[in-house]
């Protein structure tokens, strides 16, 4: 290919940078003014506490979507939704054609489905260690273990040097389902000449290694055999072989499985569709179940980080259709508490263990679980097999980022730094170096609709959630005199129902009318005047009876 003197390689993350989760990573190849750029991975992040409503939370996309017909393509590492949940939400604002693995493609076409978009949005399948070739770019896929079938490294190749984009991985030489890492792959590109290695922070601070999914396997088997009555599992339903290891531990302690949550439903038909969980027996129904003997069933489970909708979470509320646990059953979480999860999956437990559950957790269990990620053992194997002249982390917050910095410097790794969302890394020629800022930040999944980050509903919201509301309603005659009210009504404010929450209302009750007293005719008359000075006057007494300062809403009405 032909080379413009002032072309350039860079690097720009959108997500995933100062994070964990989110994964939004743009390449760009050409002179400034007429980059080509290549999409890796549009992914989501989950609300938490701070986010009251929002459950999904996008990156924005405003850059890369004010230069969408200079894209080549989304290239999808694999199918998690930190790395493809944003696509059905963002994909119109891109319209690039899109290219995955085929599992990660069944996925994929599910979500477009569902959000309508399945004609329009073109999927390309690449198979495994397959190579696609995106104008100056040619990104060949290779083959590494994670908690999912088929996650992708990618050798991305360009005019000015190669970059290695590990995804998602860790090291595993058992891995239950799929290849072992393909390490061959990564140590010839490391011969040919590695420009820059893109990587996973995650477990940066965990000294050795994240651990073979076989000895979980194993675990799962030795601890199910032991229980009496029925059996619960949570895991996340897109680890399909820790799926594949609770499934065969059941079978092999003479219990049958049944999928409880629809996304367990919905990952086992994926895995199906590329041979995956294969020589089992088939699943029995929530209504076959039933049926069963207590000690001859276990239930498959979503809800493991305590998501309020999951099948677990409506198990321990009791308002499960058909799975009850109750004294002398148990359950088993396979996985990790994921940060920020805290507080529900304590809750969720609380509530399972008052129910008479029998809980058993990575925590007094360590064999029940290991991490998808690599700890520091395999991150020093992997700049060992690579050797870029170039480390920029990513998939980490600044922590983590900052602390992989430091171990590529221990490698010998000649360049390194830690981007963050928004920072552009010309990668070459030259030395590497931030060059840009471009608009980097977040949106918001709130009632189906997408809504800037800041946007005034939510302030309001938490505004309220920590404040609390009143309402104030007055009737006016045609003398602008008060022919009813006006009457205070308080949502979220402390105080008894009765007594004292009543005097505090009738104190409010009492400065509205003053405040109305106090205007003048021609203000009376007019709606807007009496609103603010009945608002102000009931915002002043809220903070002197509660030291709130709640939202406050006004409704003058004319008889």
């Amino acid at each position: 290919m032909t080379t413009h003197p002032d072309d350039e390689l860079v690097f720009l993350p959108l997500g995933g940078s100062n994070e964990i989760g989110m994964n939004f990573n743009l390449y760009g190849f050409g002179p400034p003014h007429a980059r080509k750029w290549i999409v890796v991975d549009l992914g989501v992040t989950f609300g938490d506490q701070t986010t009251p409503g929002v459950e999904v939370i996008l990156p924005d996309p405003s850059f890369i979507e004010a230069h969408a017909k200079d894209i080549l393509g989304i290239v999808l590492t694999h199918a998690h939704e930190d790395h493809i949940g944003a696509v059905p939400w963002l994909w119109e604002r891109l319209k690039a054609p899109m290219y995955a693995t085929p599992f990660t493609a069944f996925l994929l076409r599910e979500k477009l489905r569902e959000a309508g978009l399945l004609d329009e949005a073109h999927i390309t399948e690449v198979p495994l260690s397959g190579t696609i070739t995106l104008g100056p770019f040619e990104v060949t896929l290779i083959t590494l273990t994670h908690s999912i079938p088929e996650p992708n490294g990618l050798a991305i190749r360009t005019p000015l040097g190669t970059v290695l984009h590990t995804g998602d991985w860790k090291i595993d030489p058992d891995p239950i389902t799929g290849e072992v890492t393909d390490h061959e792959a990564i140590t010839r590109l490391g011969d040919e000449g590695v420009l820059a290695m893109v990587c996973d922070s995650t477990n940066v601070f965990v000294d050795g290694e994240a651990g073979s999914e076989a000895t979980v396997r194993v675990a799962l088997a030795k601890l199910i055999g032991q229980l009496k009555g029925k059996v619960a599992a949570a895991c996340f339903a897109s680890n399909v072989a820790r799926m594949d290891s609770i499934i065969r531990a059941a079978e092999a302690n003479d219990r049958r499985v049944c999928l409880v949550g629809r996304s367990m439903i919905r990952m086992s038909a994926a895995a199906r569709s590329v041979g995956l969980l294969a020589n089992i027996k088939p699943f029995i129904s929530d209504n076959e179940a039933g049926y069963f003997p207590a000690d001859k069933v276990l239930f498959l489970c979503t809800g493991s980080q305590g998501e309020p909708r999951a099948a677990l979470a409506r198990v321990a509320d009791g308002t499960h259709p058909h799975l009850n646990l109750g004294q002398g059953d148990s359950c088993v979480f396979s996985s990790r508490v994921i940060p920020g999860n805290e507080i529900p999956i304590r809750n969720l437990q609380n509530k399972l263990a008052d129910r008479g559950v029998r809980l058993f957790t990575e925590r007094d269990h360590p064999g029940l679980h290991v991490s998808g990620h690599p700890c520091r053992d395999e991150l020093k194997q992997m700049y060992r097999w690579a050797r870029p002249r170039i480390a920029v982390p990513t998939h980490g917050e600044r922590r983590h980022l900052l602390e992989h910095v430091n171990l590529a410097r221990d490698m010998q790794v000649g360049e390194a730094l830690a981007p963050r969302n928004g920072d552009m890394v010309r990668l070459a020629p030259g030395r590497a170096e931030i060059i840009d800022e471009v608009p980097a930040g977040r949106l918001y999944v709130d009632g189906g609709m997408v809504t800037p980050e800041n946007g005034e509903a939510l302030r309001e919201r938490r505004h309220a959630a920590f404040n609390g509301v009143l309402t104030i309603a007055v009737a006016l005659d045609g003398k602008g005199r008060i022919a009813s009210g006006p009457q205070v009504r308080a949502l979220g404010l402390p105080g008894e129902e009765g007594y004292e929450l009543g005097e505090a209302i009738d104190d409010l009750a009492r400065e509205a009318e003053r405040a109305l007293k106090r205007l003048s005719g021609p203000d009376r008359d007019d709606d807007h005047a009496v609103e603010q000075a009945l608002s102000r006057a009931v915002k002043k007494a809220a903070y002197r009876i509660w030291e709130r300062r709640p939202v406050v809403e006004t409704t003058v009405l004319r008889v």
